[in-house]
């Protein structure tokens, strides 16, 4: 299978490793069975979206709580709902 061009480079090289375990953090939690080597081709579409999905949803996260001042956790959402 041809391997196509890698599109999705890191901005900051320093964070290429932390992205890296973030992803397989994401995919232990989602319960995505990803092979030892660092090869995804063999995961469905279906699997390598909702872990790529997951992962810009709690990046969004991380970086809303960031601008808003607070740790993680707790706290009122957009609208005024609480958790």
């Amino acid at each position: 299978m041809a391997q196509g061009q890698k599109r999705n480079q890191v901005i900051v090289r320093e964070a290429a490793p932390a992205m890296n375990t973030f992803k397989y953090e994401v995919a232990r939690d989602l319960n995505v069975s990803v092979p030892a080597s660092d090869y995804w081709g063999d995961l469905s579409s279906r699997d390598c979206g909702a872990v790529g999905g997951h992962m810009v949803r709690r990046m969004i996260e991380m970086a809303e709580r960031s601008l808003a001042g607070t740790a993680a956790g707790g706290g009122a959402r957009p609208g005024g709902q609480a958790r």
